[in-house]
């Protein structure tokens, strides 16, 4: 073992600059190197005054307003407190979305998108934007600030032909139908996958003998027949039960492009229509969606009309429109014919853009 003798204490100036059990020698050191560092900090000071001197007078006090702006910024978004994000769906519950409107029985769930209202709506999605806005940027923003602003004209003075009920952005192009074109990436990947939609559902529809309503469906109003759905994805929200039951489709959505999966208007579902089911004229709730169909059984007799335009589904083919548009369903044929069943899933219009899309997703996430 090696012993080094301690030093005595020392009694000069240096002592207050000494470190904690360290040597004189090292003091020292520390001492000529803070020196320096004093030095150093001198000339860079006095070569910034030089250079402030020597430098043009309106530049100068470009730069002086430029730092005070930036103080003043800093100082207005420090104090600001922080407002707490609005959920869309609490900001559509409403005594009015009650009874029959546009021939269409709404359900009156405070969670449904469609079937509730607010008449603060529009000061609520303004307020979400400034938010997106602050935490990320107001470039590209232009028509949701546009549609928000002036939502309440848009609504009110459309044509009966187009009409959505929750959010409107103005100067997409409109049309009842959309060609395949549209989305094609999409369209092609879902009819190349038309079979294993198909067994899915038929494994999910022999349980209907067994009970009026198996778990996992849901019945939606209608005049005549029986409309069931079975969601994969309602109003951008996942139902975990229904996908385990459907894994194969729900991870084909994952695998599309333009599918809506992240805000509230965004939806993927079994939709099944009974022979003699009438659904009556009514309008979605947004022009920023394509709704696509995916025939999976279309017997003869099943039509469907948007903005006065029939169309009829087809096995295995996809039929793009914009539910925003009024649009009724039929389903005339006969017991025999069995039901019409069509694989739907909601996907972005093709003219919104990405940006533009973000800050939909953000806005209308759903629980927000």
């Amino acid at each position: 073992m090696v012993c080094v003798p301690s030093g005595s204490p020392r009694t000069d100036q240096l002592t207050s600059l000494r470190i904690p059990n360290s040597s004189p020698k090292m003091s020292l050191e520390w001492l000529v190197a803070w020196s320096w560092s004093l030095d150093s900090l001198r000339d860079c000071i006095a070569t910034g005054i030089q250079s402030v001197r020597d430098c043009d007078t309106t530049a100068a006090v470009t730069v002086a307003c430029l730092l005070v702006l930036f103080v003043w910024y800093c100082y207005h978004v420090g104090r600001e407190q922080p407002r707490p994000y609005v959920s869309v769906n609490a900001l559509m519950q409403g005594p009015e979305a009650t009874g029959l409107q546009n021939g269409f029985v709404y359900c009156q769930s405070p969670e449904c998108v469609r079937c509730s209202r607010s008449e603060g709506l529009n000061q609520k999605l303004y307020h979400n934007l400034q938010e997106y806005a602050k935490r990320y940027s107001w470039s590209g923003m232009g028509r949701i600030h546009k549609g928000i602003r002036e939502q309440g004209r848009y609504l009110s003075s459309r044509p009966s032909i187009q009409k959505p009920e929750v959010f409107f952005l103005p100067d997409l192009p409109t049309s009842p139908y959309f060609t395949r074109d549209a989305q094609k990436h999409d369209v092609e990947l879902l009819e190349r996958n038309f079979q294993t939609i198909l067994c899915e559902f038929e494994a999910l529809y022999k349980a209907f003998p067994n009970c009026s309503l198996p778990q996992g469906w849901k019945m939606n109003s209608t005049p005549s027949g029986e409309w069931v759905t079975f969601y994969l994805v309602n109003q951008g929200v996942c139902v975990p039960r229904n996908c385990r039951k459907c894994p194969r489709t729900y991870r084909l959505l994952g695998s599309l492009r333009t599918c809506i999966g992240n805000n509230v208007f965004g939806n993927a579902c079994i939709s099944v229509l009974s022979p003699g089911t009438v659904i009556t004229e009514h309008y979605g709730p947004t022009n920023i969606r394509i709704r696509c169909h995916l025939g999976l059984k279309t017997p003869s007799g099943c039509e469907l009309v948007v903005g006065g335009e029939p169309q009829c589904w087809a096995e295995g083919r996809c039929l793009l429109f914009d539910d925003s548009f009024l649009h009724a369903a039929f389903h005339e044929g006969s017991a025999e014919d069995g039901p019409r069943v069509v694989f739907m899933v909601d996907l972005w219009h093709p003219n919104v853009a990405a940006a533009e899309r973000q800050a939909l997703d953000f806005i209308f996430a759903p629980g927000r």
